[in-house]
């Protein structure tokens, strides 16, 4: 299975003009880094400053590879700069089967 990657992050309001370019120069490496098969970048209704990226990963570690190479000097980017705080993660890659069916008793 595909793992998909929530990065959640919230953009510091006074920073908000210049969050679509430090996003698309981040998200351009993801973008071509190996194994990656899309991404996209959504923006809360309520609150445009909170901006969550969905990533599809071909596998895991192909996800993992690409988060090592990010703390190192070669993947640092600037994101950072525009951010209200720390941003979260979460690597999902496996499903829960769902019944759809209902017993009648």
């Amino acid at each position: 299975m595909p793992a998909i990657v929530h990065f959640e992050v919230q953009i510091d309001p006074a920073r908000r003009d210049d969050a679509a370019g430090y996003l698309s120069e981040t998200l351009a490496a993801t973008r071509a880094w190996p194994g990656n098969l899309g991404i996209e970048a959504l923006v809360d209704d309520a609150d445009p400053c909170h901006i969550l990226v969905v990533e599809t990963w071909a596998t895991t570690q192909d996800h993992d590879d690409y988060a090592a190479w990010r703390k190192t000097p070669e993947g640092k980017h600037r994101l950072g700069e525009v951010l209200a705080g720390t941003p979260s993660k979460q690597v999902y890659s496996a499903t829960m089967p769902l019944d759809l069916q209902t017993s009648q008793d």
